[in-house]
C-alpha cells in the first residue's frame, strides 16, 4: 500500500522562508560535532584544531581530577537524581556543593539550579512582580532580559554601563513605588568589559533597591566573591554558573538565609525541575577545590590574556577588525559585517584555530565579531599561532561602506 504523500504544511513553508532569509543575511547558525573531550585541543568533524571559543577559562573541563570525582560519584550514586529536589532528588553531593560554594562566596546560603538560564528566570520571577521595577543594563545576558520581562515588573533598559542613567531610573522607580531591582552582569559575555559592581552596590543600598549580579564569566576567574566584593561593595544577590571556570554544569544563587528559603518556596524553575545529576555536583566540588588550592590557574590565565593583547597590538594597523578593551578572558575582535565575520572565522578554522563568529541577534547589527576566549590551558605556542593566523587572514572589502 502506497504511503499518502502530503505536501509541506503552512508552518513548514513559513519557517523555510525564514531560514532562507537567515542564510542570505549570513545569520544562519549550525552546530559542529566534537569527538572526544572538550579541552583546548579538539577534534571537530574529523578535523584537529585549537579551540579559542570555549568558556572553560581555567581548563578544568578536561582535568582528570574533576573527571575522576564525577566518575566515582557515578559509580556510587548513579546517573540521575530521579526527582525534583523538593521530592527525592536532593542528594548529599548537592548539599555538600551548596555548603562549599556558600563558604567560598562568603554568603549564608547557596541554592543550586540546573542552568544559569533557570537560575535567572526563577530568581527574577520569584522576587519581582507587576507592581515593581527592574532597572537592567542593556547588554545583560538573554536570561536576565527574559527573566526580568517574564516577571511582569516594569522593565527599564539602561544604556550600557551608564551609572547616571541608572540613578535617574531609580528616582522614577521610587516615585512609582513597589520593589526595585538593579540587574547586571559582572562581566559582559560578548564585550568582555566589567560592570562597576561596587558603585552599583552602594547606589542600591542608598536607594533601597536590591542589586542582582550575574557573575557567570567572573566566578573562579577573578578572586573569590567575598574578597572581590567586600562589605558595602557586595551585591545582595549573587548568581554564577558551574559550566565555565568549574568545567561542570549548572548554576547557583548565593545570598542570605531568607533569600534561599524564599527561592525554595517560589522559584518555579527550581521547584518544578529535576535536580541536577549528583555526579555533576561531585565534579564541581572537585573543581572548586582546585581553584581554592591552586591559584596559578588564574595567574596563568592572566598571563595568556596579556600575551594575546600584546600580540594583536604588535600586528599594527590596517587589520580587518578592532580589538575591544578588555582585561578578561573574553577578547572580542569587532569586524562589523556578519558575512565578513563568518569569512574570518572560516579562514582561521582552515588554519586550525576555532574562533566563533558572533552575529545578530546575539550582538547589535553592525557589530558582528570574533569572540576569542582564552584559557589557562592555552600555551604560548598556541596563542602565538592564533595571532600569526589572524595577521595572515585577508578579507573582502566591507561592501556596506
Amino acid at each position: 500500500m502506497n504511503a499518502l504523500v502530503v505536501g509541506p504544511s503552512l508552518l513548514d513553508v513559513r519557517l523555510s522562508h525564514e531560514l532562507e532569509r537567515l542564510r542570505a543575511a549570513d545569520l544562519y547558525r549550525q552546530r559542529r560535532v566534537i569527538d572526544g573531550s572538550h579541552g583546548v585541543r579538539l577534534s571537530v568533524g574529523g578535523k584537529s584544531c585549537i579551540s579559542f571559543c570555549s568558556n572553560d577559562y581555567l581548563g578544568l573541563a578536561s582535568d582528570p581530577r574533576v573527571a575522576e570525582a564525577g566518575r566515582a560519584a557515578l559509580t556510587r550514586v548513579g546517573t540521575g537524581s530521579g526527582a525534583a529536589a523538593l521530592i527525592s532528588g536532593y542528594n548529599a553531593e548537592h548539599a555538600r556543593l551548596e555548603e562549599e560554594l556558600a563558604d567560598y562566596c562568603g554568603r549564608e546560603r547557596v541554592l543550586l539550579f540546573s542552568s544559569g538560564w533557570a537560575a535567572n528566570l526563577g530568581l527574577l520571577r520569584a522576587l519581582f512582580g507587576k507592581d515593581d521595577t527592574l532597572i537592567c543594563d542593556e547588554l545583560n545576558h538573554a536570561s536576565l532580559i527574559d527573566g526580568a520581562r517574564l516577571s511582569g515588573a516594569r522593565y527599564v533598559r539602561a544604556p550600557h554601563g551608564d551609572i547616571a542613567a541608572i540613578e535617574a531610573a531609580l528616582i522614577g522607580a521610587k516615585e512609582r513605588g513597589g520593589e526595585i531591582g538593579i540587574v547586571s552582569d559582572s562581566i559582559f559575555s560578548m564585550d568582555g568589559d566589567e560592570a562597576e559592581v561596587p558603585t552599583l552596590a552602594r547606589l542600591a543600598k542608598r536607594s533601597g533597591a536590591t542589586l542582582i549580579v550575574d557573575d557567570a564569566h567572573g566566578f573562579g576567574v577573578q578572586p573569590a566573591p567575598g574578597a572581590r566584593y567586600p562589605g558595602a561593595d557586595a551585591p545582595e544577590v549573587y548568581v554564577a554558573t558551574l559550566g565555565k571556570s568549574l568545567g561542570a554544569s549548572g548554576a547557583f544563587v548565593a545570598g542570605s538565609e531568607a533569600l534561599i528559603e524564599f527561592l525554595i518556596q517560589r522559584a518555579r524553575t527550581w521547584v518544578f525541575s529535576t535536580a541536577p545529576p549528583p555526579a555533576i555536583a561531585a565534579a564541581a566540588r572537585a573543581a572548586l577545590a582546585i581553584i581554592r588550592s591552586e591559584p596559578d590557574h588564574q595567574a596563568q590565565l592572566a598571563r595568556n590574556i596579556a600575551r594575546f593583547r600584546a600580540g594583536i597590538a604588535a600586528l599594527g594597523d590596517g587589520l580587518p577588525f578592532r580589538l575591544m578593551a578588555s582585561t578578561t578572558p573574553i577578547q572580542p575582535l569587532i569586524v562589523g559585517d556578519a558575512g565578513r565575520a563568518m569569512a574570518l572565522s572560516r579562514a582561521l578554522f582552515e588554519r586550525g584555530y576555532w574562533v566563533a563568529a558572533i552575529r545578530p541577534p546575539t550582538v547589535p547589527a553592525g557589530t558582528s565579531r570574533l569572540r576569542v576566549t582564552l584559557s589557562a590551558a592555552h600555551d604560548e605556542v598556541q596563542i602565538d599561532g592564533l595571532i600569526e593566523a589572524i595577521g595572515s587572514c585577508r578579507l573582502p572589502p566591507d561592501t556596506r561602506r
